[in-house]
């Protein structure tokens, strides 16, 4: 029965016309800002980084960078690597349940993730790389209102997501790249041009 369920939801969604974008970028890339910039759009997303946040909670491990790095990869060997990526196929379905064809992912992290993702939703699902050069990026990261790292707790941070979580996967593999070293307005081109070419807008 649970492989029928997966079935049909795979063949709704096709009919449907879904697209689904995840946007990947290592922390700094502005990755975060290009999501944000869709979500103004009208369009639903789901937050890899929400689950984390809420399996933090249940747990009672409070926020901050120190136990956030540490929590992603114990809940990982803990629960399995697609314990995240699980969840957000979930709420993905659910909301192509309700009548949603254009759905953002905000944080796919590792390639297990990729996969996982690719296999769920076959010829719904592109891949967005947000990249930026280091020193832009780590100069962001030090200079941010909420959370700020030093450039040793920037470069911590970059070492973790391409080892611990395999970040640098999803990034390479991506269907489309968006460089972020200018201004926001470069950036907002540059992402519409990508929603216009894989119809996900007109």
């Amino acid at each position: 029965m649970d492989g029928y369920i997966i079935w049909y939801n795979k063949f709704m969604s096709l009919n449907n016309n879904t697209k689904i974008i995840a946007v990947v970028g290592l922390t700094g890339s502005g990755k975060s800002a290009v999501v944000n910039y869709i979500v103004e759009k009208g369009f639903p997303k789901v937050y890899f980084g929400g689950v984390i946040y809420e399996a933090m909670a249940e747990a009672n491990i409070p926020k901050g960078e120190a136990n956030e790095k540490v929590f992603r990869v114990e809940i990982r060997e803990r629960e399995g690597k697609d314990f995240v990526v699980k969840k957000i196929n979930e709420q993905i379905h659910n909301l192509m349940n309700a009548g949603q064809h254009r759905i953002v992912a905000d944080g796919l992290y590792s390639w297990d993730e990729y996969k996982i993702m690719k296999h769920e939703f076959p010829g719904e699902l592109e891949v967005v790389a947000v990249v930026s050069q280091k020193h832009i990026r780590h100069k962001r990261l030090t200079t941010r209102t909420e959370r700020p790292l030093t450039i040793e707790e920037a470069n911590s941070r970059d070492w973790s997501e391409i080892e611990d979580i395999q970040k640098g996967g999803p990034i390479a593999i991506a269907d489309h790249f968006i460089i972020n070293d200018d201004s926001m307005e470069n950036m907002n081109e540059q992402v519409d041009k990508i929603l216009r070419e894989i119809k996900f807008i007109d």
